[in-house]
């Protein structure tokens, strides 16, 4: 571990009562102080401008006040929707991934302001630029409730996610009879006595007009949700209104949701034997294409403005979204808005995935009694009339009207080998265990490279390991044979594709050596090095780019993967071409301009995606991104083979008993009385 990250970890209550008495500060000395914080890279210079306009707009304001309002900002940068006050005054060295010396000049500066809570929140609530109302049509910048400061755009956000969600839970008005599903239920399911939280979760998911339904790789989230659909479809059909049913699909990338259309098209194909009086096939081609949740509300480009809202809504019965875990709190509210009262919403996704990018843990938030399945008598009654089965009694409780519409799939169907036991030992934090796992003998699925350098990393990329074979030479293999004369050429680009998503190098990291940028510059430089790549400029044939930006103009999406390869019969005109399921479709290199490099991706950007063999890259040094739920999901990108580049196990064991933390009200928001 770095001397850094050990040292970050001594500032704590001990330091800060350590430290000497300091003078009040004034408001134009702390906007120095925090420039000089911007100026060291611990604030982002939109944190102090915002510190700056809430000091233009109360100048009488306390300095409490605009430290609070450079942090809350700060922040909502990290993802996190508000400031919770006790943390910050208690445990600030847990809420920044700053250096010592930025902690300990954050410690001096509180040590100069306000020594308690309750002194906080007299300051900010005596400023005019701050409201403790809860209604959404107060303007102060800034809302203060329940000790968490919020800039008042997320508070909004954040209300209205709860208001629509308790909105479609709170209510007595199901929408399917349970002796009705009953028996479409078994026939879908079969009949058994053993507990099926595929079928419990398909029961409740047709049971109002909002459901969540959680669980790892291999849990059956799709397999559940493809009989959902068959089961509403049935069930419309007995009322004589299938014709009319309007059901749509999305998800948060295009790669995920190009997976979870082909994915419940097989599986709906399948299902026609089992409801042979149905047309299934129909159903899945009158779904359409699934899209990207900024394609379904109609995204404008440079505008945070979308076609469908409130006053436009999306005119759908039933919407399904993939990989939720990817939504930040303000699509989530878009998306909430965008839907009439009487559409059922189904969230899919894993709770225990990195939340996503942009500020908001809504998936967490939704799920936090999700394990626990505390259903009410009432809710466990429903169950079993609608399924044949009893819960056991330990899932009886007195659960929030949000979690008798949540389901958790607890059974692995896919993640039953080491693969699956280190993932589940990570989930538990148990870091002893985990390296247990990397360590045992286990047939080549699973791989744990101690080397200190990146070359470990591009040496993995090039060719694979004993074990898993492959890397990215096998796509290149293909690409420089060349398009057989018996394939077309979008068959030699599907083919291309096909074979460089069989593996990925995942980082930690954005930047530096074990970053994308370092390693996506060292596995490229020793492709060409080996003469496997012909680099000429910026654009090549073989060249993966990802898209960093929607581009409606040429139908790409943030995270669209595609490869650079010369166009049939233009031996000069580099095309980008990617797959959507089964289909190619292509755009010109040129007319793409925000794109990066893709042999190595983050953590983050792999989510929705799967490969044969997936590397995982993590730094020599410990760092606050390094987390739990970063490792989950990084390990669980793997289909058949996995392994882990880390030069030091005390690296990965701090991540492992690292837990994300995501400042956030709604979960309180959801609990209160509807």
């Amino acid at each position: 571990m770095s001397q850094r990250k050990s040292h970050a970890d001594t500032l704590s209550g001990d330091l800060f009562d350590s430290l000497p008495p300091a003078p009040q500060l004034t408001v134009p000395a702390l906007l120095l102080e925090l420039q000089s914080w911007t100026e060291a890279g611990w604030l982002r210079r939109l944190d102090l401008a915002f510190a700056r306009f809430m000091a233009e707009l109360d100048p009488s304001a306390a300095p409490e006040l605009i430290l609070a309002s450079a942090l809350v900002a700060h922040m909502e940068g990290r993802g996190h929707s508000c400031l919770v006050l006790a943390d910050l005054l208690t445990e600030p060295h847990t809420l920044l991934n700053w250096p010592s010396d930025g902690l300990t000049a954050l410690l001096q500066t509180l040590r100069q302001l306000a020594s308690s809570t309750h002194d906080w929140l007299h300051a900010l609530r005596a400023s005019a630029v701050v409201t403790a109302s809860a209604a959404l049509d107060a303007m102060p910048p800034l809302v203060l409730l329940d000790g968490r400061l919020y800039l008042r755009r997320y508070f909004d956000y954040e209300q209205r996610v709860a208001s629509q969600i308790l909105a479609r839970v709170g209510g007595a008005d199901e929408t399917a009879d349970a002796a009705t599903l009953r028996p479409l239920l078994d026939r879908l399911f079969g009949q058994s006595d053993t507990q099926d939280w595929q079928k419990i979760a398909c029961a409740l998911a047709a049971r109002g007009r909002f459901s969540v339904i959680t669980g790892g790789p291999g849990t059956g989230k799709t397999y559940t949700v493809a009989r959902l659909l068959a089961l509403l479809f049935a069930n419309a059909a007995q009322q004589g209104a299938a014709d009319r049913l309007r059901i749509a699909l999305a998800a948060p990338t295009g790669k995920a949701a190009a997976r979870l259309k082909q994915s419940i098209d097989k599986a709906l194909a399948g299902l026609q034997q089992q409801l042979p009086g149905l047309a299934l096939t129909e159903l899945a081609t009158r779904m359409g294409a699934a899209r990207t949740l900024h394609a379904l509300l109609g995204a404008r480009p440079d505008t945070r403005k979308l076609q469908h809202h409130a006053g436009n809504p999306l005119d759908i019965d039933v919407l399904i979204v993939d990989e939720a875990s990817m939504i930040h709190l303000e699509m989530m509210a878009a998306l909430l808005d965008a839907l009439q009262p009487h559409t059922t919403l189904i969230l899919l996704g894993d709770k225990d995935q990195l939340a996503s990018v942009e500020a908001g843990a809504v998936l967490g938030d939704l799920c936090r009694e999700a394990e626990a399945a505390a259903y009410t008598p009432q809710t466990m009654q429903w169950i079993a009339a609608a399924t044949g089965q009893q819960l056991d009694v330990q899932w009886q409780g007195h659960g929030s009207a949000l979690a008798q519409h949540t389901a958790m799939l607890r059974v692995s169907r896919r993640f039953s080998g080491p693969i699956g036991e280190l993932a589940r030992a990570v989930n538990a934090g148990d870091a002893s265990g985990a390296l247990h796992i990397l360590q045992a003998p286990n047939e080549g699925e699973i791989g744990w490279t101690n080397h200190a350098r990146p070359t470990a990393v591009v040496n993995l990329a090039l060719q694979g390991r004993d074990g898993a074979p492959g890397g990215y030479r096998s796509y290149l293999d293909v690409l420089n044979a060349g398009p057989t004369a018996h394939a077309s050429h979008d068959e030699w680009a599907r083919q291309i594709l096909t074979a460089f998503d069989r593996m990925r190098v995942l980082c930690a990291l954005r930047d530096g050596e074990w970053g994308v940028s370092g390693l996506n510059g060292a596995i490229e430089g020793a492709l060409v090095e080996r003469g496997w790549l012909r680099k000429r400029g910026e654009w090549y044939a073989g060249r993966p780019v990802m898209i960093t930006r929607n581009d409606y103009a040429t139908g790409v999406f943030n995270g669209d993967i595609g490869i650079a390869l010369p166009a049939p019969g233009r031996n000069e005109a580099l095309r980008v071409y990617f797959l959507e399921g089964d289909l190619v479709r292509s755009v010109l290199a040129s007319r793409l301009a925000d794109v990066e490099t893709a042999f190595a991706m983050t953590v983050h950007k792999s989510q929705g995606s799967e490969f044969e063999h997936t590397v995982l890259a993590l730094p020599d040094e410990g760092s606050q991104i390094l987390t739990r739920e970063l490792i989950y999901t990084g390990i669980t990108r793997a289909r058949l083979h996995f392994t882990l580049v880390s030069a030091d196990a005390r690296v990965f064991s701090a991540a492992v008993t690292h837990r994300t933390r995501r400042a956030s009200g709604l979960e309180q928001a959801l609990q209160r009385p509807h």
